[in-house]
């Protein structure tokens, strides 16, 4: 089978490799059709220190296939049946995986395509509790990107930030993969949206998506900005993953009792913080990462009912470095996905 490797920083190569054996005991063998990429893709294409891993390494973090076969003892799937994959191989048996809460697991064993090999090859084996059934209508496209993105906003949105119909949301970098999502998101349920881009066409992009509000970082001050929108008060909740760039104009940009949920730090990882701010104006500050499998398949249901990923470019697998190379450009608008 096909297997794309990253084996020094920065070069990946597409070879032979062995296909895996049959499916153990309550695995299945999933057929991989397509890869979304994300920032966490390029993280590891770039040799990011903290990734504890050997090379070469497969990579690809979310994904989407079809059953190519079914182990003893696992019900509920059947050759043909397309399906996405949960990229962190929890335990399966701690506290936090038997309440459902997966990303918090206590004994993880990695994320694929960072630390262990990933999705990008032509078979892979996996646990048949980590899959989940992609629902009619969506297309393996589509679904590729429920695991990571969808899932990850879900689980910031709705599990973190607790955002209620009605309210108003700075959603940072909203060109992104996630913020595109996030737009759509909290659109959905009747959200007046703010949110930043880099550029003007991004912007006429986003309000396209459905934002109410679109602010070049470039040329203005999203602080603010925010804080002309809303004649002063802030919003609800700021929808952050963009770091220490960021950070403290999302805390001004926030009402008194508002909550930012943050869950990456593309601009570094390190911000000071003004903690008679922080109490006085009673914010609350969520750290989010990953998802549960009820997110990805809450993201799927999402899918299902007409709320679809933005889709910037897609790619043939020996493209991908391609699709990495634009990604870490920032001109990207939405998600990028690689066909197999």
């Amino acid at each position: 089978m096909r297997a794309l490797t990253l084996v020094v920083d920065r070069k990946l190569e597409l070879a032979e490799a062995p296909a895996p054996p049959p499916p153990a005991p309550g695995e299945v063998q999933i057929r991989v059709r397509a890869v979304a990429l994300n920032h966490i893709d390029v993280w590891g294409w770039r040799g990011m220190a903290f990734a504890k891993r050997k090379l070469p390494l497969v990579v690809g973090a979310e994904a989407a296939g079809e059953i190519a076969a079914v182990g003893p003892e696992v019900a509920g799937f059947k050759p043909g049946d397309p399906v996405v994959m949960y990229g962190a191989l929890t335990c399966g048996i701690c506290r936090a995986c038997r309440e459902g809460r997966d990303n918090l697991c206590e004994d993880v064993k990695g994320l694929m395509g960072f630390h262990v090999d990933g999705f990008a090859r032509d078979l892979v084996n996996l646990p048949a509790r980590l899959v989940v059934p992609v629902p009619a209508g969506v297309t393996l496209r589509d679904a590729a990107c429920a695991p990571i993105a969808f899932a990850t906003v879900e689980h910031m949105l709705f599990d973190n930030a607790k955002l209620q119909p009605g309210e108003t949301i700075l959603v940072h970098a909203g060109g992104s993969g996630i913020g595109t999502v996030a737009i759509k998101m909290a659109k959905a349920i009747g959200c007046t949206v703010i949110t930043t881009v880099g550029d003007d066409a991004k912007a006429e992009k986003a309000r396209a998506l459905g934002a109410d509000h679109v602010v070049n970082y470039r040329t203005d001050r999203f602080e603010g900005a925010v804080r002309r929108i809303t004649a002063k008060k802030g919003v609800d909740v700021v929808f952050e993953h963009v770091g220490a760039d960021t950070f403290n104009g999302s805390l001004l940009s926030l009402k008194r009792g508002g909550r930012l949920v943050t869950c990456g730090a593309t601009s570094g990882p390190s911000a000071t913080l003004n903690l008679m701010q922080l109490f006085q104006q009673q914010y609350r500050i969520y750290g989010s990462f990953g998802a549960s499998m009820r997110n990805i398949r809450d993201s799927l249901a999402k899918m299902a009912g007409g709320l679809l990923p933005v889709i910037d470019t897609e790619v043939a697998l020996a493209d991908f470095e391609r699709g990495l190379a634009r990604l870490e450009s920032r001109q990207v608008f939405g998600k990028i996905v690689v066909h197999f």
